[in-house]
């Protein structure tokens, strides 16, 4: 079966809805779970920035929206990382291995590449790291992991083992050395962030790393870098900040309530700035990608 789009949409991909056999599901600590599910309609089409509404059970009729981590388009699969935040995440948890959800995706604008711009920095925080490891994993097959750099923030344990990073990183911090052993596997640069005292991460904020780096290269340098970003509000409006600052692009991906995610409700809609002034978009369908100055205008100043 397939859900029609609504016709404003910039980005034209089917959205698929296929029931969708459990592959694996297991808890990464701190109320956090790896789900899997073979979709392979969804794998095939998806996108990074793309999300996917699923069932959490069957006695449940109202779905969630999950940022796709991982896909594999060849054996089939979608991978999501979510946290139990309420009743709808509480018995999606409870689904296990062979069990069946209906997967409704993919949806929403997906991140764009611009080629004037080869290096991209990466910044993603709590269940915002999902985009950003999809990202990552895309430009690794596109083999711009090299020009790759990321940020990933927590202030809960990581969902996967910290190890020290053997990628050269300059300009940051001293003891910065913790890094997201997937994302070092495929050749990207990353490092991570946390208030919670995590060993080998920087005590800090993932927009401080960001920082530091960005000022150790010389204006030519910069001109090439463009943000990419996804997380609690309040981190992409300093990751929208910090662009600002440095006068470079940044794309984010807002997460929002939704109900029906595929543009029919006008439930999840955000203020953004257009040509025509401020409208107000659905983050579903015209998002969940927007650029940041967009949704987080740059304040006055005295």
């Amino acid at each position: 079966m397939t859900v029609p789009e609504t016709a404003s949409r910039p980005h034209r991909g089917t959205i698929f809805q296929e029931n969708g056999r459990i592959l694996d599901h297991h808890d990464a600590g701190a109320d956090q779970w790896i789900l899997r599910v073979h979709a392979p309609e969804c794998a095939r089409a998806a996108q990074p920035g793309q999300f996917a509404h699923l069932q959490c059970a069957p006695r449940l009729l109202m779905r969630r929206p999950l940022s796709i981590q991982r896909v594999d388009r060849e054996a089939g699969w979608v991978e999501f990382l979510y946290k139990v935040v309420g009743d709808g995440t509480l018995a999606l948890s409870q689904q296990a291995q062979g069990d069946t959800l209906s997967v409704l995706g993919p949806i929403g604008q997906p991140f764009r590449l611009h080629p004037e711009r080869p290096k991209r920095l990466l910044l993603g925080g709590g269940v915002g790291i999902p985009p950003m490891i999809f990202l990552a994993h895309h430009l690794h097959l596109r083999g711009e992991a090299g020009q790759t750099h990321a940020v990933l923030g927590s202030e809960v344990p990581f969902p996967f083992h910290p190890r020290p990073s053997e990628i050269l990183w300059p300009g940051l911090p001293h003891g910065a050395i913790a890094t997201l052993p997937l994302l070092e596997d495929w050749g990207v640069a990353c490092r991570l962030t946390s208030k919670a005292g995590i060993p080998g991460a920087h005590d800090g904020f993932v927009t401080d790393l960001a920082r530091a780096w960005l000022k150790t290269l010389a204006p030519a340098e910069r001109d090439q870098v463009e943000l990419f970003a996804c997380g609690p509000h309040p981190m992409l409006a300093a990751c929208a900040e910090l662009a600002a600052e440095f006068d470079l692009p940044c794309q984010v991906s807002l997460e929002e309530f939704m109900a029906c995610a595929v543009g029919g409700c006008a439930g999840c809609t955000v203020p953004v700035r257009t040509p025509e002034g401020v409208a107000m978009k659905r983050v579903c369908v015209d998002g969940p990608v927007f650029a940041a100055a967009d949704v987080f205008p740059e304040p006055e100043r005295a």
